[in-house]
């Protein structure tokens, strides 16, 4: 068997986000970037499957810019045996993500498809059970633990392993593999996007809390001060 693990490059999670001065998105000059953390849990799961004698090969694929190979890399580097880069500068939808993963999967016919429940710079969460419903497969979502039952689409939530770290010499072999790269256009697909972001603001700071003496006074805060009951 085969597994499939689609992999994005995001900014790394330890980063404070800052918003760009004109509000057209997110500043990404000279920001670290690393593997969307779902998508590393995914490609740790995928890697233990094969340990388990449960799969032969683990494929990794990712959609998005030449600098996404650093990523395909690091996956490489834990162990997964190929790498595909889809090379866009677009900024991809999850549908045609999904449609892209879905053409790969055609060709690559893998029996298991794990991917991270959604990416940290957008939380879609959507391009897992768009990917399961045009494939026409079964689909379980924000897994803590799997049971191979094949085909199917998992997306994996934070509980079901820790990543192991790539060793120096695994990371260096990773540098020389090569890389299968292809365009959204070979698949026929378009990754023209079909929404326009407005505009990106920071978000507004929180309030401080108050504490409360009993569950009355709760209530009644919540009734006549939140107006929210």
């Amino acid at each position: 068997m085969k597994i499939l693990v689609p992999v994005k490059r995001v900014v790394d999670y330890n980063v404070k986000i800052r918003v760009k001065p004109d509000g057209t998105g997110v500043e990404l000059t000279n920001v670290k970037m690393s593997m969307n953390p779902f998508d590393e849990i995914s490609v740790e799961e995928a890697l233990r499957l094969k340990e388990a004698g449960k799969c032969e090969e683990v494929v990794v694929v990712s959609i998005g810019p030449a600098k996404a190979e650093e990523t395909l890399r690091t996956a490489l580097a834990m162990g997964a045996d190929r790498a595909i880069l889809i090379e866009t500068d677009d900024a991809v939808e999850p549908l045609t993500v999904a449609k892209i993963l879905k053409a790969v999967a055609d060709a690559e016919q893998p029996g298991l498809i794990i991917s991270g429940k959604q990416a940290i710079d957008d939380d879609s969460n959507q391009t897992g059970q768009m990917l399961a419903a045009l494939m026409g497969i079964a689909q379980a979502t924000f897994a803590s633990k799997i049971e191979i039952n094949l085909p199917a689409v998992v997306t994996t939530d934070l509980r079901l392993n820790e990543p192991r770290y790539a060793s120096l010499p695994n990371i260096m072999k990773a540098k020389k593999k090569p890389l299968d790269k292809k365009a959204p256009s070979d698949f026929g697909i378009s990754t023209t996007p079909r929404l326009k972001v407005l505009k990106t603001e920071e978000p507004s700071g929180r309030k401080a809390g108050v504490k409360v003496k009993s569950v009355a006074e709760l209530i009644d805060k919540l009734k006549n001060e939140a107006g929210v009951l």
